[in-house]
This record gives structure tokens, sequence and C-alpha cells, in this order.
């Protein structure tokens, strides 16, 4: 079985086919997302038609999606317009085969549940750290969505109530201002403007400054965990984003974590995330595939 698998993000479009369990025909488009959620949408279109002969799709997306109907729920300004838009619908209409829609997060999550760093854990939270800190709980093999298909908000937890303003921002004193990969940089280049990205700052994390102020993100990172791990009780924690690939992250936060949580949760284990870039369109193809069996059992 062959099923096309495009992962929308606001950079870049990632794209190919699965077969086999594996992603082949890989290819990556400049998403242009300030041209509005009609221009990626049509773009979206257009690469597909350059894929043959597949039986399903899988969406892998940025924005809150109801996977009911396979729309977005809403999406911020950095692809404006994208709100409201009928992914699958539009797929449907130009090709004759299931679609599946899922948020970028939770199709990561269900990649790493069944290809990944979470093979074997029936339940697991899975958490990216990149331009925002995004999330995912997985529980006997599927992702909890919640009441409007929103769940695993990980940067939306108050941690500095003391710089809480959600009229000015909404994630004001939340995680997400303080564990992202962007708050990193931003910390650090504050101080070192020539470091302007992860791979820069751990460059020259030797420097007791650069490692100092390293060493603070991290602890903003454990203060969330610690939140999360005390109200799920995981036994694994999937960890991933290009900053998470750096081992004394890793190292770091599991040696902070356990000093920090009671002693009958302490059994949870903190592992990179297994499948890099390919884990939002493999969890996609796996939601096409169930999609397709699904709607071939109605038939």
């Amino acid at each position: 079985m062959r099923i096309a698998v495009v992962d929308i993000g606001g950079t870049s479009i990632k794209s190919g086919i699965w077969q086999d369990g594996q992603i082949v025909e890989i290819r990556e488009t400049d998403t242009n997302a300030r041209s509005g959620g009609e221009y990626v949408m049509q773009k979206v279109l257009g690469i597909l038609d350059e894929y043959e002969e597949f039986q399903a799709v899988g969406v892998s997306t940025a924005g809150q999606v109801n996977v009911e109907q396979g729309s977005i729920l809403y999406a911020n300004e950095n692809i404006p317009g994208y709100t409201g838009m009928k992914i699958r619908e539009r797929i449907e209409e130009r090709f004759p085969v299931p679609v599946a829609v899922q948020n970028d997060v939770n199709s990561a999550a269900i990649g790493e549940a069944h290809y990944g760093a979470g093979i074997g854990a029936k339940d697991f939270l899975c958490l990216t750290y990149g331009t925002g800190v995004g999330g995912a709980i997985v529980v006997n093999g599927e992702v909890y969505t919640g009441s409007s298909y929103s769940a695993g908000e990980f940067g939306g937890i108050v941690i500095h109530p003391e710089c809480r303003d959600p009229k000015v921002d909404m994630f004001s004193g939340c995680y997400e201002r303080y564990a992202s990969t962007t708050a990193l940089v931003k910390q650090v280049s504050a101080r070192f403007p020539k470091l302007q990205n992860g791979r820069d700052i751990f460059a020259q994390i030797e420097k007791p400054e650069v490692g100092q102020l390293v060493d603070q993100w991290i602890s903003e990172i454990v203060y969330g965990l610690v939140t999360l791990v005390h109200i799920f009780n995981p036994a694994l924690a999937v960890l991933g984003g290009g900053i998470m690939e750096q081992e004394y992250v890793i190292q770091k936060i599991q040696e902070l974590l356990q000093e920090q949580l009671i002693p009958s949760f302490r059994n949870v284990r903190v592992v990179q995330a297994g499948l890099g870039n390919r884990a939002g369109m493999l969890g996609a193809a796996w939601a096409a595939h169930k999609e397709y069996q699904k709607r071939k059992t109605l038939c």
C-alpha cells in the first residue's frame, strides 16, 4: 500500500510516500506561509499531484485540528487565513482516497508511538521544543485530544505567575515563553549577540557565562516537566525538537528532574525523540492507514 503524506509547517512542507513502514520519495518545499491559508492549500494540492498511485493521504499540520472533520479549528497568524480550512474536504475533492488530518505534534507523537522512542510504551507524554512548546498525551497507543481536539497545550502551563498578563500576551508567564528554543536564543543573544541559534550556543557551551544561561533554560524545562509528571505519572516522556539532540540537555534534564520528583514518581524515563523530522510524516501515514481500514470495513 502507498500512502501520500504531507507535513505542513510554517517554514516548509515535507512530503513523501509511506510504503512498507518507510517514507520514500521525500521532498521539501517552502511553505511561504505569509501568503495565506489558501495559497498553502493550493501548494499542498500541487505537491500531491506530483505523486502517483496512492490509496490514502495523511496530513500533519500546524494549528489545532478537528480530526473528525479534518479541518483547522484554529491557527495563529503564522499562516494568515488558515483557521477554518477544510483540508480533508479539499483533498478528497481532488483525489478519490481517504484522508486523515492531524495536528503536527500529535502526528509526531503517533509516529514515535509506532515507529520511534515510544515503541512498547502504552502511555507516554510527548513534548517538542522549538519556536514554542508543543505537547501530546498518548493513552493506550492513541492521542488523547480532549473535548475540543486541543489537549496537550503544555506551552500554556503557568510557571511564572508574577509575569502573567494575558491581556497583553496570552502566553505571558507560561512554559512556552521560558522553555522553548526561542526563549533560549533570546536569553543568550541578549548577552552574546553573535550567538543567534542553538547550534552556535552549544558550540560555545564550555564558556562559563554561556553554560550558565543554558543551565537556567534547562531549569525552566524541568519546572514544566515536574508539573506534568506529577499530574500524569507517566513511565515515559519523549522530548523532541532539534535542540533535544544535544546530549547535554537530555542528561541535565534527567538529573534535575529526579531531584524534584516525589519518590514514587521517579520511575519516569526521559528520552530523546527517535525519528527527527520524519516523526510527523510517519504519524500522518499511520492515521491515514487507520482511516483507510475504517472506510474499507464500512464498504
